[in-house]
């Protein structure tokens, strides 16, 4: 069910899935079972989005204090590289990134705490991607980081020409530009 990653509070989270004949069944989400595992995030505001071609990315994003969101990505249609880059200042891991394919095959999930860019690319077309959050839209709380930043040398799966951009993920900035306003915080 939970699976950690290197990066401390970057967790995979698999739901029990529940098949026969008609198809399948899984609780996507209770909150319940993620506070028996420790997980005691509070999730306020649910997204979605849809990306026609293979090759698009989305991210790499995040939103900074008071505005900061912790997210739980999962695929309903498709097939994502799913990925979170470390940004906490302090962080044995800082710059370090971790990803993860998530499908509507595989029922993976994604749980990213705030502290961390985000971003996805589609491997396939016609991908639907649901995602929980912490906290709501502020577009003036809003950066992000280039995908394809030389610092994070992240492997895409793509050739970086080949990426499908939005104006704004194409405009972004370097991860040596970024001024996090995140700090790490050990755990006890």
């Amino acid at each position: 069910m939970l699976e950690p990653t290197p990066l401390s509070g970057v967790q995979i989270i698999t739901p029990r899935v529940f098949s026969d004949n008609r198809g399948s069944f899984c609780e996507s989400y209770n909150q319940d079972t993620l506070a028996s595992f420790g997980i005691d995030t509070a999730f306020v505001q649910d997204n979605q989005s849809w990306s026609r071609d293979a090759g698009t990315i989305r991210g790499l994003h995040f939103q900074t204090p008071p505005a900061a969101q912790a997210k739980l990505v999962r695929v309903l249609v498709g097939e994502i590289w799913d990925v979170a880059v470390d940004i906490r200042a302090g962080s044995p891991t800082y710059g370090q990134w971790t990803g993860v394919t998530l499908s509507a095959e595989n029922n993976r999930q994604l749980l990213i705490p705030a502290g961390f860019l985000h971003g996805f690319v589609t491997r396939v077309p016609d991908c639907l991607v649901a995602y929980k959050c912490s906290n709501v839209y502020a577009p003036g709380c809003e950066g992000a980081v280039r995908f394809d930043d030389p610092d994070l040398a992240i492997d895409w799966g793509i050739p970086a020409a080949g990426a499908v951009l939005s104006d704004k993920d194409a405009a972004a900035g370097s991860f040596a530009a970024l001024q996090t306003p995140f700090t790490y915080e050990a755990r006890q």
